[in-house]
This record gives structure tokens, sequence and C-alpha cells, in this order.
């Protein structure tokens, strides 16, 4: 026989949790399966590599100090943006796993997972129906993706998780009225702030929930302890939204858009998100960008249904608040993205995935809460049907989300995905052609992407210097200096314009114009390592020396494995008449980087006028064999046998390698046919020095 409850006392207040009998076992089962099937819809993406702009939020060198836990929370500008908590997050992953990116996949999808836990703690304690079903649809649902498989949206995932451990603990200080609920809530909340300030909304929130429940807000028992709430929330937007401005470039001709325009974009905006909620197909990395025409009488459209929609919520909020309070907290919380604030990715898309990661919960609570309710209407005991249905959502959300977390495993597959959903995708052409410049072999390929972007937009500095570089590694040197110059007209301090170009001049023997473009690249940026090895091997060539030495050093500190500075520093300090101290350097850049033809050869070039030819010609082998399209790897090499006794033939066999490779490079002309004649091969030498003639006329 059932237990009869006993009735609680009068005047008591309730403490409404769903009950836990409708899941049909334990609920610390339901949250262990939670993790699970989380962890199987991601698993595609947890061996992914790093995205875009990973590498602007796990510590570079310069970043990765005791000391840079100072600059991440006093020195705005030393991260991507102010979100110090986020950026001390990263810091200290660093130091546990270092490069290894199942770390940062692993926390992004644990904190995605734990999020979905406590939403469904909140509903419970709320007892909103359909607590368990809006906890898996959210941890499931493929719009979440972006946000999770993408380790530079932790700033999603763990705001997320701060903000509804913030409501969580405030409804428990609701019912008890004890302070230390209030501050711990208060102190989890700025936490989320430290992350992400778009969570600036939880107070409103609140608010909301508190109306849902009682159909009115008290002033003193409500509102008033949310004021400290309000002042922290408005002052953190205010204070991003200035960020975003001067330190990320949120400003300029692509974000002056009207009032009346603005309101147009949010309109839309707030539909493409309740489409994309409701039939997630043909998600993208990067939307269309939209043209806003307040001209365009369609495009009132929007604004004038979500003002429909919303008079007919408040209609039937008479008998119902549950549906207009989810549509109030999904727009409310998307506020911050609608366009009504300057944020970068306005540049390239006014929309996009993780915008409303953290909204969604309004429209998926809203739609689980309202599908319970008709489920248990319909069948009144219950039963497989209901239940059934449910898991079939489930699996279809969840197989959505394990194909869509694919698309992230690595750079090129995302950017072709994107490209493909959206061709002109100019950011995805850039940074497809930008990842392509690391092989060798697919600059042709790189170079169609990067000038496709410049088509597509002319005014986009990294792409301007990408398809520079990519003109560079063909040796079309003018055509590269072109684009760098360009990139600069449009970004006067771009870091990486200044270098590239700073480089160009490196490699054309402008060594004047180099040092002074890598001097302005580092007033911009004077933490960054390559910007100071570059300088460095401007200096170098100019003779330099004594001024090139400390810009190899101070690359070395920024970067301690940055092997190309301690490779260039040990040339420097060889050409210096330190021999035995450049040769140490250079073995240990050796050591490190045995994969690098660079390094390989500037060791064998000490060690050869050292002369230690048997060593040298070990190196200089090395390096040929890493890079056997280096005409000058094979002149080097054709020289340090040519010293050795019986080698003359082999030395030939290099310098022949190197013409032929490089049918213009008259030194190696001149020091074959002076080989042949020392072999006595008379005809072949004349040869070579008719060639030499030609090339010196």
């Amino acid at each position: 026989m059932a237990k009869k409850r006993r009735a609680a006392p009068a005047g008591a207040a309730k403490r409404p949790v769903e009950s836990s009998h409708r899941i049909g076992f334990h609920p610390a089962v339901a949250y262990a399966l939670v993790f699970c099937v989380v962890l199987l819809a991601y698993w595609p993406s947890l061996q992914g590599g790093f995205l875009w702009d990973d590498d602007a939020h796990v510590p570079a060198p310069s970043m990765r100090s005791l000391h840079s836990l100072y600059r991440i929370w006093f020195d705005v500008g030393a991260t991507q943006q102010y979100y110090p908590l986020l950026h001390s997050a990263f810091w200290l992953e660093h130091r546990l796993w270092g490069d290894a990116v199942l770390g940062y996949h692993l926390v992004n999808v644990l904190l995605h997972a734990a999020a979905a836990c406590l939403l469904i703690a909140i509903l419970r304690k709320l007892a909103v129906p359909g607590a368990w079903l809006a906890g898996f649809v959210f941890a499931l649902h493929p719009v979440c993706v972006e946000a999770v498989a993408w380790i530079s949206e932790q700033k999603s995932t763990l705001s997320t998780f701060f903000y509804l451990a913030a409501a969580l603990v405030y409804l428990r200080f609701d019912e008890t009225r004890r302070r230390r609920w209030y501050f711990f809530a208060f102190g989890l909340f700025i936490a989320a702030m430290l992350s992400k300030t778009v969570t600036c909304t939880l107070p409103a929130a609140l608010l909301l929930v508190f109306w849902w429940r009682r159909g009115r807000v008290d002033w003193k028992r409500d509102a008033l302890p949310l004021l400290p709430w309000f002042a922290v929330g408005i002052g953190g937007g205010l204070f991003t939204a200035r960020v975003e401005r001067l330190y990320i470039g949120a400003e300029g001709s692509e974000y002056a858009l009207t009032f009346i325009e603005r309101c147009l974009l949010a309109g839309r905006a707030i539909f493409f998100y309740l489409a994309k909620l409701v039939w997630p197909a043909n998600l993208t990395f990067v939307y269309p960008r939209w043209t806003v025409d307040q001209s365009a009488l369609w495009q009132y459209v929007f604004p004038l249904a979500v003002l429909a929609m919303l008079a007919v919520l408040i209609y039937f909020a008479r008998r119902n608040r549950g549906p207009l309070t989810g549509f109030l907290f999904f727009a409310g919380t998307l506020f911050p993205a609608l366009g009504f604030f300057n944020v970068y990715p306005f540049i390239y898309s006014y929309v996009a995935d993780h915008f409303q990661y953290l909204a969604s919960l309004g429209v998926i609570v809203t739609v689980s809460a309202a599908l319970t309710v008709a489920a248990r209407r319909l069948l009144p005991e219950g039963g497989w049907p209901p239940l059934a249905a449910g898991c079939l959502l489930l699996c279809v959300l969840g197989s959505l989300s394990w194909s869509q977390s694919a698309m992230y495993r690595d750079a090129e597959t995302l950017y072709r995905t994107t490209i493909e959903r959206n061709p002109e995708c100019w950011l995805a052409h850039n940074n497809l052609g930008a990842d392509l410049l690391e092989t060798s072999d697919r600059i042709d390929e790189a170079l169609t992407h990067l000038e496709t972007a410049v088509r597509l937009k002319p005014d986009y500095a990294p792409a301007r210097t990408n398809l520079g570089n990519a003109l560079a590694h063909l040796g079309r040197w003018p055509e590269a200096i072109a684009e760098h110059q360009a990139a600069l007209r449009i970004q006067p301090d771009s870091v990486k314009a200044h270098n590239n170009l700073g480089n160009a001049y490196l490699n054309t023997g402008r060594f004047q114009e180099a040092v002074a473009e890598l001097q302005a690249a580092l007033r911009v940026d004077p933490d960054s390592p390559r910007v100071r090895n570059n300088l460095g091997s401007a200096l170098s060539s100019l003779g330099r020396l004594k001024e090139a030495i400390p810009q190899f050093e101070a690359a070395l500190r920024l970067d301690p494995a940055y092997d190309e500075a301690r490779g260039n520093l040990g040339l420097a300090l060889f050409k210096s008449g330190r021999v035995e101290e450049a040769i140490g350097v250079l073995r240990t850049a050796a050591m490190n980087r045995p994969d690098s033809a660079s390094v390989r050869g500037k060791l064998a070039f000490a060690l050869l006028n050292a002369g230690r030819l048997p060593e040298a010609v070990a190196e200089f082998e090395a390096a040929a064999r890493l890079e056997p399209g280096s005409p000058l790897t094979h002149f080097n090499l054709g020289f340090a046998l040519s010293r050795m006794p019986g080698r003359l033939d082999d030395a030939i066999a290099e310098y022949n390698t190197a013409v032929r490779i490089a049918p213009d490079f008259a030194d190696a002309y001149r020091n074959l046919a002076n080989a042949l004649a020392k072999a006595g091969r008379k005809e072949e030498a004349a040869g070579a020095y008719r060639e030499l003639q030609r090339l010196v006329q």
C-alpha cells in the first residue's frame, strides 16, 4: 500500500520540485547520461585541431608566464577581448596540457554538459514541466555545436555554466533569504561576466522568472536585491562595447547603420534564430551577410512580425505566462547581439550560431514544457509513446550534432564546408588560403582562394597581406610588395602587414626599407617574436650585428621554442667572430628542429667557416634532403665538397643541381666552371664559363 504523504503545515511555503519518477530512474543516473550523450554527440570534434582565432585564446609564448596573469587582468589590450576569467582558464589549461588540443575540446564539452545539468536542476526547482526533455534538447541541439566544438567559444560554455549556477543559487536565496546564498550567487554572476558579458542579462532574467511564478514583481523582495547586479551588468556591457570598438576594431563604415536599420536587423535576426532552433538545417560557420536597407519595404516585415508575435503572447499571458516568459528571455538574452551594439563579427555576418547559445534556452524550455503538457493531456497515464517520441527527437538532434561537430575537426574542413554553404564568404576564402600557404605544394590553390577573398572584399587588410604572402612564395615580389602596401593603406597599424612588407623588402635586398617597416611593426606590438626575428635579420644584412643580436635574443625570450630565431642568432654570433658560441647555439637549434633545412644550413655554414669540413658536409647534406629545391643549399654543399680531398666530382654534381634549379645563379656557374677546369673537363668548363659571361653581361 502506498505511503500517505504528510500534509504541509498551513501557510508553509511549498518547494516546487518536479517529481523525478517521470524519468523512470534515479536523477543521478540521468545527469550522468547527459554527460555520456554529449561526449558521444561531440566525439568527431574531440580530435579536432586549432581553428582560426584559437591561437588568440590559447596563450601565445609571450603570455605563458606568471606575470602574464597580471597582464590578463590589468592590461586591457593584452588579450583579444577583456574576459580575464576566461583567459585565466586558458592560461591554466595550457599549464596542464600545453598545446594538446584534446584537453581544450574536453573542457568545452564537459562545460556544456554541466550547463545542461544545471538547466535541469533549475527547471526541476521551478517545477517546469519537461525539465529533463529541455536539458537533453539543449545538450544535443546542433545549434550549440559552434559554441562547443570551437575552442575559442569556451567563453560561451564557461560563462553559461556560471550564469546558470548563479541563477540556481539565487533561487536558493529567494527561498531562504540568507545572505550567504546571495553573495555566493553574486560572485558566480561576476564570474560569468568576466567570462563573457552577454551574461549581463541575468538579473533581468531572474525578474522575469519571478513574474512568471507570482504574476508580479515585488520591489522590495524581487527588484531591490538585484540592483547591484544590474549596475555590474550595465557597466560590464558598456565596457565591453568600448573594448570592441577601440581594441578589436568594431567601428567604421561596416558598422554605420541608422537606428531604423538596426531595428530592421534585430527583427530579422530574431526570426533567423527562431528558424534555426525549430529547423536546424544548413547550419554553417559563417552565414551570408545581409544587406540592411531601410528603403526596402519588405525588410519591415520582420520587426512588425516580432511586434505582432509579442502582442499575441501578451494577450495569452492572462491564461499562461510561460510562452511570453520564454520569448522575452530569448529576445532579451539576444539583445546584445541583435545589432544595437557593434560587435566585431558583424564585419562578415550579422548572425552566428554561438550568439544564441544561451538565448536558445528560452525557446527550448518553452517548447519542451508545451510538448510535455500536451503529452500528459493526451495520455494522462503516460506509457511508452511519449517516451519513444522524446527519444526519437533526441536521437535526431544528437545525430545532427554529431554530423555538425565533424565540420570542426580541422580548419580546412571547416572552411571548405563554409564555402560550400556560403560561396561568397570572403572570410572563409581568406582563412583557407592562409592555411594552404603552410603547405608548399598547394600555393597555387591558396592563391586562388586569396584572390577570391580580395575580389569579394577588397578593403579587408588581412586578405591583402595574405595574398602578398602567396605571391612572395611564388617569387612575384613586386606584386607581393604592392599587396602589403595596399593592406597598410587600409589598416596602417597592422602588425602583420608591416612585418610581411618588411620581410618582402628583406628578401629583395631593400634592407633599409625592411628595417623601417619592421620597426613600425615593433612599435605596435613589441612582444612579437617574429617581428623581432625579422628585424634582427634585416639589421644583420646591413652589417649592424650589435643591434641584430639583441633582437634575436629578445625573440627567444618571448618564444624559447623559436628555433629559427636561434639559428639566426647563431649566424649573427658567427659573423661577429664568436665562432664557438655560434656553433653551440646552432647545434641546440638543430637538435630542437632536426627537420629544419634553414637551421641545418646555418649550422653547416658555421662549421664550414670554422674549417670543420666533414661536419659541415653532413649538415649541408641533411639540409639538402630536407629542402631539395634550394639552389643555395646545393651551392654551399658543393663548395664544402670541393675543399675535401677526392670529392671534386661530388662538388660538380651539387653545382649542376644548383644551376638546374636556378639557371640565373651566376656564382654557381662560376664555381662549376672552376671545378670542371680543375677536374680536367675543359669543354664542360668552357660551356659553364659561357653561361657565366651571358649572365654577367
